[in-house]
């Protein structure tokens, strides 16, 4: 029950090595290889190599396997190599020689490269909505604390005034930027790879922009080899961009953990979203957040491993590159759930109010101090020495009445200006 068998029984070992993990993970593509067998079959009946009524009974027992595949009572027993051989087997099962005639004119390379760039799509598309989400939330909980003051620090040393509504807004407007990476991505696996069969095309006057159109691609990789070599570069280029939009959330995760300490004490959480002790009962633990933050740099490797796997391989298909498929895959999966979980728990943020008045705060105003002194017709230097001496002298009286009103400051967000900004 494999694609390559020629009736020559190969070593168990040896076959429990080579197949690994694909069983399960196959999972994740298996509605895409009907779609991809579909678009193929309707290829196949347009230049002549399977009859109308042939394509018939290929779209309805396609049809079966979809309905099975999205209820749940899909799947690939041990027998089987990978989604691939299960899905023709069933549809030779079912149809007979029928079935027989659907890998005419492809090979699992680009079964399996069009399968997982139909899955990419898809799941750079649900990452986007997902982050929108989050995006959203984020602006709303800037415009309800824009008021709300909350120390800046540089160096970890109290530094100049900022505001819940700058924290929440900056994050915010830093997603966008990782979807602008995001959807470059998603345009370098828009290329339709099938009908590049195990890399050097066919034989068959196969029509590659009929699967191109059943399948939704914005266009195709022309080239057969530059289709193979594209296994690798797409994976590389989508752990990049998941690794960028991962970075943005576990600094905001690391903001959130440290802020929660009662050394900051600027946020909490409902009880409910914390975890305890097994010894210290007054515990209130931001695991969720720790989870994140780890999660997401786990996820930040993965462009290295990416890398590593495919960086000195010569051009054609490699068995290496079957190593890709999980952890990439893995990584959707796992980005789309920090995503949802983020996006959950930070809308039940509790911000704290925070007594700028306090001692250790006092010299937040420092700059406003001196900008105040240069407005009043001192030059920069002097009036940063005057300060300086102030604070060394221990008489600084900060002005807490001061109002930054450039664009992008405390006291003017632009929050429609970002929002404006999301690319749809």
């Amino acid at each position: 029950m494999k694609l390559w068998d020629k009736g020559i029984s190969i070593d168990k070992k040896i076959e429990q090595f080579t197949v690994g993990n694909d069983r399960e993970i196959d999972l994740h593509i298996a509605k895409y290889d009907v779609q991809a067998s579909l678009a193929h079959a309707i290829m196949l009946a347009s230049i002549g190599i399977i009859s109308s009524e042939e394509l018939q009974q290929l779209k309805n027992g396609l049809h079966l396997l979809s309905e099975a595949i999205e209820n749940g009572t899909f799947s690939i027993e041990a027998a089987f190599e990978d989604v691939h051989s299960k899905i023709e087997y069933e549809l030779t099962q079912s149809l007979g020689e029928v079935g027989k005639k659907i890998h005419t004119a492809r090979s699992r390379n680009d079964q399996v490269l069009v399968a997982l760039h139909l899955y990419y799509k898809d799941n750079l598309n649900e990452i986007h909505q997902k982050t929108k989400t989050l995006f959203d939330t984020l602006l709303s909980l800037a415009d309800t604390h824009k008021k709300a003051l909350l120390p800046g620090y540089t160096h970890l040393q109290v530094a100049m005034p900022s505001s819940f509504g700058l924290w929440f807004s900056a994050y915010a407007e830093l997603l966008i930027d990782d979807l602008y990476v995001l959807k470059s991505v998603s345009k370098i696996v828009d290329q339709n790879p099938l009908g590049s069969a195990a890399g050097y095309g066919s034989s068959f006057p196969i029509d590659r922009t009929i699967t191109t159109r059943e399948l939704g691609f914005a266009t195709l990789k022309y080239n057969v080899v530059a289709a193979q070599l594209s296994r690798g570069k797409s994976e590389r280029a989508i752990a990049s961009a998941l690794g960028g939009l991962c970075n943005t959330m576990s600094r905001f995760a690391m903001d959130i953990c440290l802020y929660m300490s009662q050394n900051f004490g600027f946020i909490s959480f409902p009880d409910e979203l914390t975890t305890g002790s097994s010894i210290m009962p007054h515990k209130k633990n931001p695991d969720v957040f720790e989870l994140i933050r780890g999660k997401a740099n786990k996820i930040q490797a993965l462009h290295t491993e990416m890398l590593l796997i495919t960086n000195n391989l010569p051009s054609g298909y490699h068995r290496d590159f079957q190593l890709l498929k999980e952890n990439i895959i893995n990584a959707f999966e796992d980005v789309k759930d920090i995503l949802d979980i983020f996006n959950y728990a930070i809308q039940q943020i509790i911000v704290q109010n925070i007594d700028l008045n306090d001692d250790k705060y006092k010299y937040l105003f420092t700059v406003d101090s001196i900008n105040n002194l240069v407005v009043d017709g001192m030059s920069f230097r002097e009036a940063y020495q005057n300060i300086g001496k102030q604070v060394q002298d221990n008489t600084y009286q900060p002005d807490l009445g001061k109002e930054h009103s450039h664009i992008g400051s405390i006291h003017n967000l632009c929050l429609d200006d970002i929002r404006n900004k999301f690319p749809e």
